[in-house]
């Protein structure tokens, strides 16, 4: 081993206080999430064959990116034997976890739904939204690397609490291995249809139809970088929730936290893969380096220690910053997906806080809790987006409706207003529509 390897450090170190500090954070932080123009091209050739021969290429496809052997579209449907079957057949601690998780999201969720409401001018105009769910919404769920039987939970049991009428859920299968957690979770959410599909192929089919897939109104869920690039390439054809990048967490620590606890926060989000991003804040640099030890003792004990290293390397970081304005101010800049107030009073720093996906309030709130069974959900901003974005919610499956119902007396009134504005506009069938309604 050189000398270069021994002393390079597992996690980058970085201090407000340097001068290169605004260089080095924008650094740490760049994420470039646009496909490459090969990605895009191949996208583009996979939508266009699902659109030309739907089901077809869907088997073909299928068949050669994800090292399957199926002959029809019946290969690759669940039906609700199968999923049930999964859910019967799961270890009784793990269905009991599963459903635990799955009442709380609902709960959760119950709580966001929005209603429908009107009001009444004293002219008797009436005035209002109506609050419609989508007809079918389509979920991705993820299959690769590793299984989220937490992301069926998090992406149906909304769309269910909506009032969707049809959840169809696409999950890749590669080399045809199938996931029973992921299977039971869709038992447990309710969803309506399962296809093993996956890749830019599936978010065609949600997108377009096939004689087999059903065509959807909107397609939520993460995925891979064709996945990314396919949402992109369908949206305005139908909704989509978020073009999602690698998972992020920011934690803020005060001192008071185990380093121990706060190593393995960090890990928690590193090990999902070697893009994802993990940065701890602190004001205390004796703190930074006992959580520094922390990571390096700890890291040889983790399965996915190759992976977290090289997350730790490339985008993680500990941060010393001067004070608590300066650790505020970079939350702030960084809107991280998941935030840990690591702190002894994290309630007196919500005003401060402008942007970010998910707050995690205290010592003992994990992200890890949020990630499964707390109850909000888990579709989450990433890289920056939490300045102008929300969590998936009810309201992304739902839509409204203005309301206007003028009386008599309230189509004159507005008639003089309206007419007024469209002849500005040089609009005159406007005017003249308007003042049709104006009372004598």
């Amino acid at each position: 081993m050189t000398d270069n390897a021994r002393v390079r450090p597992v996690i980058n170190r970085l201090s407000t206080a340097e001068p290169d500090f605004d260089a080095r954070l924008e650094t740490l932080l760049a994420w470039e999430g646009v496909s490459s123009t090969e990605v895009q091209q191949r996208v583009d050739e996979i939508i266009a064959a699902v659109r030309r021969r739907g089901d077809a290429a869907l088997v073909e496809l299928s068949n050669r990116l994800d090292r399957l052997a199926v002959g029809s579209m019946a290969e690759l449907t669940l039906g609700p034997a199968r999923l049930r079957q999964a859910y019967d057949g799961l270890p009784a601690e793990q269905r009991e976890a599963l459903a635990a998780a799955a009442e709380r999201i609902r709960v959760y969720h119950e709580h966001q739904k929005p209603g429908s409401w009107q009001y009444t001018e004293a002219d008797g105009t009436v005035l209002g939204q109506q609050v419609t769910a989508l007809d079918r919404a389509g979920i991705y769920v993820p299959g690769g690397k590793a299984a989220y039987p937490s992301s069926v939970l998090m992406n149906a049991i909304p769309a269910h609490v909506a009032g969707v009428r049809e959840i169809v859920m696409v999950v890749p299968t590669p080399d045809g291995v199938l996931n029973e957690l992921v299977l039971a979770a869709a038992h447990l959410a309710g969803v309506d249809h399962v296809f093993t599909l996956g890749g830019a192929q599936a978010v065609a089919a949600l997108a377009y139809g096939t004689e087999t897939v059903p065509r959807v109104d909107k397609i939520v869920g993460p995925g891979n970088i064709y996945v990314a690039t396919a949402k992109r390439a369908v949206f305005g054809q139908v909704g989509i929730d978020m073009i999602a990048g690698p998972s992020e967490i920011l934690v803020v620590s005060d001192g008071g936290t185990d380093p121990d606890w706060l190593a393995m926060d960090l890990f928690s989000q590193a090990e999902h893969d070697e893009d994802a991003q993990a940065i701890l804040v602190t004001w205390d640099g004796a703190h930074a380096d006992t959580v520094a030890a922390s990571i390096e003792s700890l890291l040889p004990t983790m399965e996915r220690q190759a992976i977290i290293a090289e997350s730790l390397a490339a985008r993680g970081a500990l941060i010393v910053c001067r004070d608590r304005g300066e650790a505020a101010a970079l939350i702030n800049r960084i809107a991280p997906e998941h935030l840990e107030l690591s702190l002894a009073d994290p309630g007196s720093w919500l005003g401060e806080i402008r942007h970010a996906g998910a707050i995690f309030m205290g010592r003992y709130t994990a992200e890890a809790l949020g990630d499964y069974c707390a109850g909000p959900n888990h579709v989450l901003p990433t890289s920056g987006t939490a300045r102008f974005s929300s969590p998936l919610g009810v309201y992304d499956f739902q839509k409204r409706s203005s309301i206007i119902n003028c009386s008599a007396d309230g189509a004159s009134a507005l008639g003089r207003t309206a007419s007024v504005l469209a002849r500005g506009e040089s609009l005159t069938a406007h005017a003249r529509s308007a003042e049709y309604r104006i009372k004598p």
